[in-house]
């Protein structure tokens, strides 16, 4: 099935300059509210917290659960509710600082007790995570995106030519940090669901492009004496159709993911679902002119 019919060449090469700036523009503000907001926002599993999942038997809401946990003033409380018909449990995540985490959860419970009543709710589950665990964690989390990187380099140099490497290890730190501006920007914390969001944007974005430098390689090989620009320009419309196709149906899944999955996994598919939009926009207008740009910079690596 082909989304778009043979003969169609766009020039997407000829825009490379004008998509440059505008990622230029994007990663630039996403720094900005980095430095603004101090950094990232970490959640517990890398600051350090408590986790309580509490059901309750009358139906509730995080409004009403906020309300009554006023009195032990918690700081950075954040109430997300399990989106299940007929279920009423919630998460109630509590960062720590410069309190006791061993004695947040019975605040939590002695709060809730007095404001809806002694039978009214059932504590499931406890999760502590100390400071020192949430930093080795932090540290382990940013490794396995680092390790992640340097294994697609060397992976891409062995496939094809130590430039693909470049280009597509751009594109993915491109990706990366564009996501984590927009996380940045919308106020989202960062979790270890959200750190495999980011090594699952990291695969999927170097799979297209894999994609379309496969039909580069090809197309060099059946002509040899053609510009580069021109056969970069016609690869990525022959794969066009794919590339439509495949993060078409990607972005429909995600969507649905983000839409209908409820409030806990809802950041999680918030960073699929703008990966997937990044990683396929940066295959085309970031991992690809990378080629040019690199033949234009050391003109005795091109191919004769």
């Amino acid at each position: 099935m082909e989304f778009i019919g043979p003969g169609v060449n766009f020039d997407f090469i000829g825009k490379k300059n004008y998509a440059i700036v505008f990622s230029g523009i994007m990663i630039l503000i996403g720094i900005i509210s980095l430095i603004i907001h101090g950094g990232p926002r970490y959640g517990v599993d890398f600051a350090g917290g408590i986790l309580v999942q509490v059901k309750f038997f009358p139906e509730v809401t995080t409004g009403e659960i906020k309300e009554k946990l006023k009195p032990i003033n918690l700081q950075d409380c954040i109430i997300q509710q399990f989106e299940e018909k007929g279920q009423h449990e919630f998460l109630i995540q509590v960062q720590k600082k410069g309190i006791e985490v061993e004695n947040i959860d019975r605040s939590i419970s002695q709060a809730l007790t007095q404001g809806f009543g002694k039978n009214s709710f059932e504590i499931r589950r406890v999760e502590m995570v100390g400071p020192k665990v949430g930093k080795d964690l932090r540290r382990k989390g940013l490794l396995s995106v680092f390790y992640a990187v340097i294994f697609m380099l060397i992976y891409i140099t062995w496939r094809f030519e130590f430039r693909f490497g470049i280009g597509a290890i751009l594109a993915l730190i491109h990706d990366v940090l564009i996501t984590l501006g927009v996380f940045s920007i919308t106020n989202r914390e960062i979790t270890l669901p959200i750190v495999a969001a980011f090594l699952t944007i990291v695969g999927y974005s170097i799979n297209d492009t894999i994609v379309i430098y496969d039909r580069i390689r090809e197309n060099r090989r059946k002509k040899p004496r053609e510009h580069l620009a021109n056969i970069i320009n016609q690869s990525i419309n022959e794969t066009l159709s794919r590339t439509i196709l495949t993060s078409g149906t990607t972005l429909m899944v995600v969507l649905a993911l983000f839409i209908f999955g409820g409030g806990v996994i809802h950041d999680f598919a918030f960073a699929l679902l703008v990966g997937v939009i990044v990683g396929t926009y940066s295959s085309i207008y970031i991992a690809s002119p990378v080629l040019i740009f690199w033949d234009e910079i050391f003109p005795k690596k091109q191919r004769k």
